[in-house]
């Protein structure tokens, strides 16, 4: 008996065990994805650009004259207004050489109202026929003779003064001035202008940069082919940012615009021109720059430029069709706008789905569960759309 139930007993965990339920796999439930339609707005399109910021006026101070440089009267780098004095050169012998020239000046006036008061006399002696012809036409002669002698001492005067002038160096513009090249105590301008320090105005301040022959004849396409007269060109903003800064903060207009393209490079040479009043941007300065393509505005697709992802084929983003499957959709990228969103020109329609989780749960072909946003124009940008 107890032989069988030893036989009984491995027979029914057999059938016990054949008795489970079978282990099926079940798929994940599809996952949520937040979704919302392309913003639709009219922006100012815009070309994004780079340029070096260049001074608005950068002089050599030279001493003109020979001498010693007798003082420096500003501190190296700093600020100073038009008209300050900032190097003297030894005056002793300009000065002099005015006191001269104002002597000469003062001896050729006397002879002059001598010959003068001779030459009259000689006029009235020659009416009355008292006076020889020779008599009254030497003492004209010597009267013009006279006359040159004093302009001649007038312009060796001039030439004094402006030589005594020339000993006091002065900022011809406000603006910041290196430091000294030369030492007070120096022999200078032996022989040739020598260069004491260069000052450099800040305020305005120009931006510099090249567009393209293909961008020129882009923005001269949306100006309806016609050329932007000097006073339509200053009124055409400029915006610019630089290396460490977001966006970009510093607003100005553009000033100058070559009148030729470059054969070498293929671009034309562009200037804008900026307040800088405190004297943030300094001449070198690498910018980012933004520059507008036409005077008027255009409707774009805008979305986030974080969802924006490239292969080897190119740009594309990922949309929800409506049977709710995931689908990459090639575009074309326009302008990237302050607070982060990108203007799209092709490959988006208005009622389009637009992937917005980044978290890579939404894959080509896969089924989701879209939950519907929206895409909201930051404050950033708001100045494009305006």
């Amino acid at each position: 008996m107890v032989y069988r139930s030893l036989i009984l007993l491995p027979l029914l965990a057999a059938c016990l065990a054949g008795c489970k339920p079978e282990n099926k796999f079940q798929p994940p439930p599809p996952p949520d994805i937040s979704v919302a339609p392309p913003l639709q707005q009219e922006i100012v399109p815009f070309e994004e650009l780079t340029g070096n910021t260049v001074a608005f006026n950068t002089v050599d101070l030279v001493a003109r004259v020979e001498g010693f440089l007798t003082s420096q009267n500003y501190v190296d780098g700093s600020y100073v207004d038009k008209d300050t004095t900032l190097f003297i050169i030894e005056q002793t012998m300009y000065k002099a050489k005015v006191k001269e020239a104002e002597a000469q000046l003062d001896a050729a006036k006397a002879e002059l109202a001598q010959s003068e008061a001779e030459f009259v006399r000689q006029e009235t002696l020659l009416r009355q026929n008292v006076s020889a012809q020779t008599t009254y036409d030497k003492a004209k002669a010597k009267r013009d003779s006279d006359r040159a002698n004093v302009e001649n001492a007038e312009g060796n005067l001039t030439i004094a003064q402006t030589n005594l002038g020339y000993t006091t160096v002065q900022a011809p513009f406000n603006g910041v001035v290196t430091k000294h090249l030369v030492s007070v105590g120096e022999l200078v301008g032996n022989g040739v202008a020598t260069k004491l320090a260069t000052i450099v105005q800040l305020d305005p301040i120009y931006v510099e940069f090249n567009i393209s022959e293909q961008d020129v004849l882009k923005i001269r396409q949306n100006l309806g082919n016609r050329r932007v007269t000097v006073e339509e060109l200053s009124k055409i903003p400029l915006d610019i940012g630089l290396m460490n800064e977001e966006g970009y903060p510093h607003k100005g207009f553009l000033n100058y615009v070559s009148p030729e393209i470059d054969a070498q490079t293929g671009t034309v040479l562009v200037r804008g021109l900026f307040n800088n009043p405190d004297r943030q941007l300094l001449p070198g300065f690498f910018a980012r720059i933004r520059m507008p393509q036409g005077l008027g505005k255009e409707k774009v697709f805008l979305i986030p430029n974080r969802v924006i992802a490239e292969d080897q084929a190119g740009r594309y983003v990922l949309v929800v069709n409506k049977d709710d499957v995931v689908e990459q959709r090639r575009i074309t990228q326009g302008m990237l706008l302050p607070g982060g969103l990108r203007a799209i020109t092709k490959g988006l329609a208005a009622d389009d789905r637009v992937v917005l989780t980044t978290n890579g749960r939404a894959v080509p072909g896969g089924k989701v569960v879209p939950k519907p946003t929206s895409i909201q124009l930051p404050p950033a940008a708001d100045n494009v759309t305006k």
